[in-house]
């Protein structure tokens, strides 16, 4: 899966427990009609592919979906959700250069012999 957008938070790698466990989150607002805040957390060694990036980037960010469920102490059944990356990239945003150029304004004015010339036979 893939999830596109602007990077609005980026945090610093942080290290847990005593195996070095690494974990470091981005968000990004999704650019759709109701834009979304999506925390998106990279682990271990995909912690490193954030480097290279920045606040206000357009980005591409693969992604895979991850539940579990917990039991807590008093028996209970939890279930959460996390989204954790593991590729990121620039998105170009889009420029009026991809569109053809605009013809000149007499190229839509309509021709002096195309009303009503033998050629007409149109019916209306």
């Amino acid at each position: 899966m893939e999830v596109f957008g602007k990077i609005k938070w980026l945090d610093e790698t942080k290290t847990y427990g005593n195996n070095g466990f690494r974990k470091r989150e981005v968000v990004i607002t999704t650019e759709e009609q109701y834009p979304q805040n999506i925390l998106v957390e990279f682990i271990q060694d995909k912690c490193d592919l954030l480097n290279a990036f920045q606040i206000g980037q357009n980005v591409k960010i693969g992604i895979n979906l991850k539940g579990r469920e917990w039991v807590n102490p008093q028996g209970e059944t939890k279930y959460f959700n996390s989204v954790q990356g593991w590729r990121i990239e620039v998105v170009a945003e889009s420029s009026d250069s991809e569109m053809p150029p605009m013809p000149p304004p007499p190229a839509f004015e309509p021709a002096d012999d195309a009303t009503n010339g033998p050629d007409d036979d149109l019916p209306f």
